[in-house]
């Protein structure tokens, strides 16, 4: 997919950030990052990790201080997308997002490329939708965020499965239009900077962001999701 993503339309926006406004940050280690699981309250920095998450989390915390907004981070290292299903229940719903981030699917692309050498995009784009249908119906009002995972031919990803994220960030961006969520184009952004520099300056195994990496995460998700910075 193209580097070059116009922010949509249906991008919330700082207006949609309303007073006491709930951000939660759900997906696998790259929303994660080593969060604290014991600090559970919202905008704490350990609580927040050391990512992407954490960093766009701050911004708007300092951005909007009397808007009293409230960061959370769910990630959870190594899930799938059939293991974020199984908790929503318990680290999603009940914190009544506002605005809900997803980032999920590169455990996915990994565990079936390297058993089967193939992914099922369609059952991971219908699993993915059932959950979008199930959220949506739980908070009709509810914005999204839906992040498209990633690879870089780096550190252990063979070349040959960067085809198979580029589907992988195609489904993620239909299924933004079909529920009306932000896009955020993270593969895009990638590809885009690593013309200029190693694929290892960014993300450091091919999968997992380096300080730089989580960077450039944390301001593409801003521009793309609230129109900042």
């Amino acid at each position: 997919m193209s580097a070059d993503f116009p922010i949509p339309p249906n991008s919330p926006g700082p207006d949609d950030l309303r007073p006491h406004s709930v951000i939660l940050f759900q997906g696998d280690s790259i929303t994660d990052a080593g969060r604290n699981r014991l600090a559970c309250q919202a905008n704490k920095p350990a609580a927040l990790g050391e990512g992407y998450a954490r960093t766009a989390a701050l911004y708007l915390l300092e951005r909007f201080p009397d808007r009293s907004l409230q960061c959370y981070n769910r990630g959870v290292s190594g899930d799938t997308l059939a293991d974020l299903s199984r908790r929503w229940a318990r680290d999603t719903l009940p914190l009544l997002p506002d605005l809900l981030s997803i980032l999920i699917g590169v455990n996915d692309l990994w565990q079936e490329m390297s058993s089967t050498g193939e992914m099922d995009h369609n059952r991971f784009r219908e699993n993915y939708r059932e959950l979008l249908i199930r959220t949506q119906k739980a908070f009709p009002e509810i914005r999204l965020a839906l992040c498209q995972p990633f690879l870089l031919p780096a550190g252990m990803i063979p070349a040959g499965w960067m085809d198979e994220a580029s589907r992988l960030g195609e489904t993620t961006a239909s299924l933004a239009e079909e529920f009306d969520a932000a896009l955020v184009p993270f593969q895009g952004i990638l590809d885009k900077a690593a013309a200029d520099q190693p694929a290892s300056s960014l993300l450091f195994d091919g999968v997992h962001p380096t300080p730089e990496g989580h960077r450039l995460l944390a301001d593409c998700w801003l521009e793309h999701v609230v129109g900042s910075p």
